[in-house]
């Protein structure tokens, strides 16, 4: 898996928009995606996904919203310039990954302590790793989409 994808879990409780918003916003915010770089239209970012175009565009109007990406007609979505000044984290997209990694990892039938130990190890090796692993276990539907300079690969994994 690329260290640029953008995967979205049907079954999970955060809304697929809200899955979405928060990868692209941790991609930019790590540097993965940087300024200027061109994202993929709504349209084939959430046909690659095999998701509705709206739950895309809501994404990214809230990302054009804290000035991360900005859209010019006829130069598509980009990657907006990092803000200037001390960047602080996100609490609620933080929250959203904690979820996220959680659900995930019980779905493994991780136990809590397991789930510590692991982002404790996490912590201890940095810089974190860019690649997971998705076994499917516990139902779990997910998509994923890289994320190119110029768009989308077609690329599309379906787990259940």
């Amino acid at each position: 898996m690329s260290d640029r994808t953008v995967r979205v879990d049907t079954t999970s409780q955060v809304a697929p928009y809200e899955q979405i918003r928060a990868q692209l916003a941790a991609l930019i915010r790590t540097g993965r995606l940087t300024e200027g770089e061109r994202l993929p239209t709504v349209r084939q970012l959430a046909a690659d996904l095999g998701l509705a175009p709206g739950t895309v565009a809501r994404a990214y109007r809230e990302l054009e919203a804290v000035e991360l990406i900005r859209t010019r007609r006829g130069a598509g979505t980009r990657v907006a310039a990092p803000p200037s000044g001390p960047q602080t984290h996100d609490a609620p997209e933080l929250g959203t990954l904690a979820r996220d990694f959680t659900s995930a990892a019980r779905a493994l039938g991780a136990d809590t302590e397991d789930i510590l130990t692991a982002v404790r190890d996490a912590l201890g090796s940095e810089p974190a790793s860019a690649s997971a692993t998705d076994s499917g276990a516990g139902g779990h539907r997910t998509t994923e989409a890289s994320v190119k300079v110029t768009g989308v690969s077609r690329r599309r994994e379906a787990q259940a």
